[in-house]
């Protein structure tokens, strides 16, 4: 009899104790699912708060790179907003890409020069919350996104800039 109550003590240690592992890892599983949860959603997050600056960046980078020709990119301050002019000769005449940021959008404008569009009649690209254009020496273009990290991009121009000394 002696023997018995022993084995079924044994038993009943046995038994909570794996009942305890189980909780702990049944415990271990539920933080694993809440820490990931919440990395994911910081992943997410920036993800979202990066696309835009390097949407924006790519973007500009690409338009800057089609139009690198001699004396056709220039940085203009227009109605108080920091303009890029990207200008291109049609059949004789002269036609521009003005990219900018106004209103919390990033825009661009193409027309001739004589047309008399101002910069509200842009069309708008994505939202932006501002953009500052600057010519750095002759040939070195600083592009910065006006954010809460203020990424910025360097295009180095190819083409000869003038002279006008």
């Amino acid at each position: 009899m002696r023997s018995k109550g022993i084995y079924n003590k044994g038993q009943s240690v046995q038994f909570l104790f794996t009942m305890i592992l189980l909780f702990a890892l049944a415990i271990s599983a539920l933080f694993t699912i809440l820490f990931g949860a919440r990395i994911y959603e910081n992943v997410g997050t920036r993800m979202d708060e990066n696309f835009g600056t390097t949407t924006a960046l790519s973007y500009i980078s690409n338009k800057v790179k089609q139009n690198d020709k001699s004396d056709m990119i220039s940085v203009q301050n227009i109605e108080n907003t920091s303009v890029l002019k990207l200008s291109e000769v049609y059949d004789g005449q002269v036609y521009s890409t003005l990219i900018y940021c106004k209103d919390g959008n990033l825009k661009e404008l193409f027309s001739s020069e004589d047309s008399g569009l101002t910069l509200e009649d842009g069309i708008n690209i994505m939202e932006l919350q501002g953009m500052s254009f600057k010519m750095i020496k002759d040939n070195l273009l600083k592009v910065k996104i006006t954010d809460e990290n203020s990424n910025y991009l360097l295009l180095s121009l190819r083409s000869e800039v003038k002279d006008d000394e």
